[in-house]
């Protein structure tokens, strides 16, 4: 079974950036379907990003493509959401989440196909 666990996140002002880390222990997540979900204040979870298996595809949502960029380190056991030109809407807390490494054909975006979860890190982007 694996943890994940969320680190880099923080205060901003609006069109700054932050990069935030999600490292795997108790087993390599190299092969994983990983994503970035986020939940604003007293909304739902929603995704964000999105890197299939080995990192041949990716997928965002439509509301950070071109500002966010989901990838992966293998080396480091790391997946990585850099964030740029911040919005106060992108506040929330953002989750990382892993599918497993099943062979899928394209990236997984609904909650329910995630099995794995860390525990957020919180992003507060001031105006």
């Amino acid at each position: 079974q694996v943890q994940l666990a969320e680190s880099g996140g923080g205060l901003v002002q609006a069109g700054g950036s932050l990069r935030l880390s999600c490292t795997g222990s108790g087993r390599t997540i190299t092969s994983d379907n990983m994503a970035w979900f986020r939940q604003p204040p007293g909304k739902e979870r929603e995704f964000v990003a999105g890197i299939r298996w080995r990192g041949d595809t990716t997928d965002y949502a439509d509301s950070v493509k071109g500002r966010f960029t989901i990838s992966r380190d293998n080396a480091k056991n790391t997946l990585y959401l850099q964030m740029n030109s911040l919005k106060p809407d992108d506040t929330a807390v953002y989750y990382c989440a892993s599918a497993g490494t099943a062979y899928y054909t394209r990236v997984k975006t609904m909650r329910h196909e995630y099995n794995y979860w860390g525990q957020g890190t919180q992003v507060t982007v001031s105006s």
